[in-house]
C-alpha cells in the first residue's frame, strides 16, 4: 500500500476536531459557569458586608460585638416601627390647622335692621302690606318713623328702586306673596298660589317672587285665606322658605292656617299678626286697634299689628308713633319680635 501523506494529515485533522468537540469544549463550558457562580457570590457577599457597616471577618474569627441569637420562632409578626419624633424646630415650622368657616347668618338675620335698646320694655312691630303699588302712598308710608316693616308685592314695578329707598329710610322689608283667597271673586293678582297648583307650580311662582329683589328677611301672605288652610300646598313654601333661611309671618287671614305648625315642624323662624288696624279704615276704628296692639304687648311682651297704606292708617300712625316712648313701649322690626317669641318659646321648652 502506497503512503499518502496529504491524505494522513487530513484524515489525523479530522480525529482531532473530534476529540476536541467531545472532551475539551464540555470541560470549558462548564469551567465558565463555575467562574460566574463564584463571582455572583463574591459580588453579594460583598454587598451583604457593605450595608451592615463592617468588613467581613477572617474565615473561621468570631466578632467581639457579636451576641447569642435566640433561634427564630416561626410565623412570629413583625413589631410595628416607632417613628421617631420630630425635633421641636420642625414641629415649630408647621403651620396650625385652619379653622372651619364661620356658618354664614340666614338670610332674615343678615337683613335684619338693629333695634334700639328696648330696656326690657314691651315690643311692638308694625307692618304696612300692599306696598310698591300705589307709589305716592308708598312713599308716604317709607317716611313714618321707624323701623316699621314694609312689605312689597311681588308683582310691583320697579322694585329694586322702591325697596332700596325703603332700606336707606331704615325701614326692614318683607316680600307680600299673593296666595287664594276662600272668596273665589277675590283676586290675589299675578303669580298668585293656588291650592289647584301641582308643588312643581307652586315652587315656581313662589321662586318668581322671591326672585323679584332682595335684601328681605321673610315673606307674608296676601289673601291667602284658602290656600294658607292648605298643608299640601304650604308644604313646599316653607320648605323653601328653610332652604333660602329667611322667615315666614302668618298674615292669620285663616283661623285654621297651616303655616305657623309647618314652620314650626320645619323649624323655620316664625310670628304671627296679633292685630288688623284697618280693616275698619275710619279714624277712630284705627285708634281702637292701635290701643288693642298696646294692651297686647304689654300682657305678652311683643305684639306685631298689620296694616295698609290707607289715608287714614298713615295719618294715625303719624300721630301715634311718636308718643310709643311715653307709653312705654318700643317700636321695633318684626325679626326682632320673631326673635324675642323664639328664645321665649326655647325657654317654654326647657
Amino acid at each position: 500500500m502506497r503512503f499518502r501523506p496529504k491524505r494522513f494529515a487530513k484524515v489525523r485533522w479530522r480525529a482531532l476536531q473530534r476529540a476536541y468537540r467531545r472532551h475539551v469544549i464540555p470541560h470549558r463550558r462548564a469551567a465558565l459557569v463555575a467562574l460566574l457562580v463564584f463571582g455572583a457570590g463574591v459580588v453579594l457577599l460583598a454587598t451583604f458586608s457593605f450595608r451592615q457597616g463592617g468588613q467581613l471577618p477572617a474565615p473561621g474569627a468570631a466578632r467581639p460585638d457579636a451576641a447569642p441569637v435566640a433561634p427564630a420562632q416561626p410565623f412570629a409578626q413583625p413589631e410595628k416601627s416607632v417613628r421617631a419624633a420630630r425635633p421641636p424646630e420642625e414641629a415649630a415650622l408647621r403651620l396650625p390647622p385652619m379653622p372651619p368657616p364661620a356658618a354664614a347668618k340666614p338670610a332674615w338675620l343678615r337683613y335684619a335692621v338693629p333695634i334700639p335698646a328696648t330696656g326690657n320694655r314691651p315690643l311692638v312691630a308694625i307692618v304696612l302690606d300692599d306696598l310698591g303699588l300705589d307709589r305716592v302712598r308708598t312713599t308716604e308710608a317709607m317716611r313714618l318713623s321707624g323701623p316699621l316693616t314694609l312689605s312689597f308685592m311681588t308683582y310691583a314695578s320697579d322694585l329694586a328702586a322702591q325697596t332700596q329707598a325703603a332700606r336707606h329710610a331704615g325701614h326692614e322689608l318683607l316680600l307680600h306673596v299673593p296666595m287664594e283667597a276662600v272668596d273665589q271673586h277675590a283676586d290675589p293678582g299675578p303669580h298668585g298660589l293656588f291650592t289647584a297648583l301641582s308643588r312643581e307650580e307652586i315652587l315656581e311662582r313662589l321662586r318668581w317672587g322671591l326672585g323679584r329683589f332682595d335684601g328681605f328677611v321673610g315673606i307674608n301672605n296676601h289673601m291667602g285665606s284658602k290656600f294658607t288652610a292648605d298643608e299640601r300646598g304650604m308644604a313646599p313654601v316653607i320648605e323653601e322658605l328653610r332652604a333660602r333661611g329667611l322667615m315666614f309671618l302668618d298674615s292669620r287671614t285663616s283661623p285654621s292656617s297651616a303655616g305657623l305648625r309647618l314652620a314650626i315642624a320645619y323649624g323655620v323662624p316664625h310670628a304671627g299678626r296679633d292685630v288688623f288696624l284697618d280693616d275698619d279704615q275710619t279714624p277712630s276704628a284705627i285708634v281702637r286697634q292701635l290701643a288693642r296692639l298696646e294692651q297686647l304687648a304689654r300682657q305678652h311682651g311683643s305684639a306685631i299689628a298689620i296694616g295698609h297704606p290707607h289715608d287714614a292708617t298713615i295719618a294715625a300712625l303719624k300721630a301715634w308713633l311718636p308718643l310709643l316712648g311715653e307709653k312705654g313701649l318700643v317700636l321695633v322690626p318684626v325679626s326682632a319680635v320673631v326673635r324675642y317669641r323664639m328664645t321665649e318659646e326655647g325657654e317654654v321648652r326647657r
